[in-house]
């Protein structure tokens, strides 16, 4: 049995499945997950407000390597606090507008859904290589 990092098994083997430009959506409650061939979907929300947007993302963080990320710019007036999380995780954020972003979401490998119920809680990560 796994004693540290992310235990919930459907996670794991899902980011362990992940390559190279691969991209992974972490999501609040409400955005809207697309279905489609090749598209892997873990629901984490247990709760409203559970598990958190933060904790999920700092715990991928911890796993994968990126190389980009994507949110929707409506984040920076309608969420401060998400905004100033991913402005401090990624200096390098893209901001498109949210339908966009919705759109993006189609392209995605992985789709990770928090209990996140704030607005605007979304970012898509760009996988990249660790050399």
């Amino acid at each position: 049995m796994k004693k540290s990092g992310i235990l919930n098994r459907h996670l794991a083997g899902a980011l362990a499945m992940l390559g190279h430009t691969d991209r992974v959506v972490v999501c609040d409650a409400g955005l809207p997950i697309p279905v489609g061939p090749g598209l892997m979907v873990v629901d984490l929300a247990f709760r409203a407000g559970v598990p958190t947007f933060a904790e999920v993302l700092d715990g991928l963080l911890e796993e994968l390597e990126i190389e980009g990320a994507t949110a929707a710019s409506e984040v920076e007036e309608h969420n401060t606090e998400a905004s100033a999380l991913l402005n401090e995780r990624f200096p390098k954020l893209e901001l498109v507008p949210h339908e966009k972003f919705k759109a993006f979401t189609r392209h995605a490998r992985l789709i990770v859904r928090t209990g996140e119920t704030q607005p605007y809680a979304n970012v898509m990560l760009r996988c990249g290589v660790p050399f």
